[in-house]
């Protein structure tokens, strides 16, 4: 008897050891519907009805089974801005990785959030349709018996702000396509609402984690809430050292999370959002809501910063906290970065121009121009002249600008120091999916080797966006421990669409399944790899 319980008791804690992480189950169905972000009609894209997008809600090692319906009349794809897609960059929903989804048909995207934490953002990356929406929050919670350094806060929301045009996003996308520059947004939607539509009700006394992220096309926007305090304590998967603030620089295609507490008397307050280094400063407000409220808001909203020296200061003050756990046990900042030794430096430098008298931007002197066929899949099936490993240098060459469908290539396991260097009179905004990294330096002016001097080789913050103010660079260190295709871009829309990225091909010549997974067994097939048959294992 005492056998049978010893045997069935360690067939079971063997079953927990193997047991697979949990799954979550998602079914979108993506369609065109009318919005109302500015006050008046467009066409919008929504999910399942909803406009901003339902949010996914996950913890870490979660698996997250998406499967999504395209009704729209054009090709369509979702990318996960911040999810690592650990050596699968198949699913990462961006042309150079993934077959769009044709009209009519779905795809269901696998995918696991291997150890991540933190807030995040999807968002459509086909045809400008992310100037008509289908943007939504991620949020990926610790597991339960991972501290984190906060008391559970009383609620979670998630804010979604970004600049926002009027104008139909296929007639914008008619502008670019015919060469020409867009004009300035008009105006700042908030979760999809413009001047005082979007509500937030809290309870007196208690503190709340507001996910902020900047889902917009262009433009920095300041974050602030009249009368109240915020409290920093993450950056896109990080936590950081928590830092009190009246204000908060998002820059596009960032993402932060703030404690709020109700500790003001009850009432209504302004949640301000407005343009950053735009001389047109644009403005909007949702409404803090206390419960118990019965006074509406009263006086302006708050006023936001002027100069970049203050958003610079403050970039440089966010900073990883070393005594917290990521998604692991261990501390954060066990990982020495600063200690290792730089394999290879890349310089990135940003500007516009003219290609044939149509409008083109470009990277170290390359504009990208889309391949016929997913350049992940061209590598898997080893199909020839889609495009060529070194077609964008890793230094900058002059102004002149060239099309080019851009790869870089790098060595699985190199550890690299990457320089943005900004020399227009814009704020840049780059991220690289399918990594973290740490931003170890940012100043105004030209990047020497003897910057290096300033790097933080300490608690620099980790992340997948960073910004690079006008006339200045930003330096990242980047381990190279993701195998794949992963897309390096402007998060300036208009300049992503019309050349400014490039993909960074991470490169191992064993091909095991320990360093990438294999394809897909419902990949969509495209291009020159229609019809190609997938390998069984």
């Amino acid at each position: 008897m005492w056998c049978r319980i010893i045997v069935l008791v360690v067939a079971l804690c063997m079953a927990a050891v193997v047991a697979e992480d949990p799954y979550r189950y998602f079914d979108w169905r993506i369609s065109y519907g009318d919005v109302y972000p500015l006050g008046v009609r467009q066409q919008g894209i929504l999910i399942n009805g909803q406009f901003p997008g339902p949010d996914i809600y996950s913890v870490t090692n979660d698996n997250l089974i998406i499967n999504v319906h395209n009704d729209l009349p054009d090709p369509f794809l979702l990318t996960w801005n911040g999810l690592q897609q650990r050596k699968n960059s198949f699913e990462d929903g961006v042309y150079g990785t993934t077959c769009p989804i044709p009209p009519g048909k779905n795809f269901t995207y696998i995918m696991q959030v291997k150890d991540q934490i933190g807030s995040f953002f999807y968002f459509p990356s086909l045809q400008f349709h992310k100037a008509a929406g289908g943007f939504g929050g991620i949020r990926i919670l610790s597991r339960p018996r991972i501290p984190v350094p906060f008391p559970e806060p009383a609620g979670d929301f998630t804010i979604l702000i970004g600049d926002w045009y009027k104008t139909d996003h296929k007639v914008l996308k008619t502008i670019l396509d015919r060469g020409k520059m867009l004009k300035f947004p008009d105006g700042i939607q908030i979760n999809g609402l413009g001047r005082d539509g979007a509500r937030f009700t809290v309870e007196p006394g208690k503190t709340y984690r507001l996910r902020i992220s900047n889902v917009g096309l262009q433009n920095s926007l300041n974050f602030r809430i009249q009368g109240h305090k915020m409290k920093l304590i993450e950056a896109e998967g990080t936590h950081t050292i928590q830092t009190t603030l009246s204000s908060l620089d998002v820059h596009v295609g960032q993402s932060y999370s703030v404690l709020v507490t109700a500790d003001q008397p009850a009432q209504d307050y302004y949640i301000a959002v407005s343009s950053r280094f735009t001389t047109q400063i644009l403005n909007s407000t949702a409404i803090l809501h206390y419960s118990n409220s019965k006074k509406p808001v009263s006086g302006l909203p708050p006023p936001g910063p002027i100069d970049v020296s203050w958003s610079l200061n403050q970039a440089r003050s966010i900073r990883t906290n070393l005594t917290a756990s990521g998604p692991r046990p261990n501390p954060q900042g066990s990982y020495h970065y600063g200690q290792i030794n730089v394999t290879r430096t890349i310089r990135l430098a940003n500007h516009a121009g003219l290609v044939d008298r149509k409008q083109r931007y470009a990277v170290n002197g390359v504009s990208f121009i889309p391949a016929d066929t997913p350049l992940k899949l061209a590598d898997y099936y080893n199909i020839n002249g889609v495009f060529k490993v070194g077609s964008i240098p890793d230094q900058p060459v002059g102004r002149h600008i060239h099309l080019d469908t851009a790869v870089m290539g790098a060595d699985y396991r190199a550890f690299v120091e990457i320089v943005f260097e900004n020399k227009e009179n814009i704020v840049q905004s780059w991220h690289l999916d399918g990594y973290s990294f740490f931003v170890v330096g940012m100043d105004q002016g030209r990047w020497s080797p003897a910057s290096k001097q300033q790097y933080n080789l300490i608690d620099a913050v980790s992340r997948c966006t960073t910004q690079v103010y006008p006339r200045s660079w930003t330096a990242i260190y980047v381990p190279l421990d993701n195998v794949g295709m992963w897309n390096l871009r402007t998060q300036f829309w208009a300049r992503q669409y019309l050349g400014q990225q490039f993909y960074l091909r991470v490169y191992t010549p064993v091909q095991s399944f320990r360093d990438e997974y294999p394809i897909p067994k419902n990949a969509l097939h495209c291009g020159r790899a229609k019809g190609r048959t997938i390998r069984t294992l």
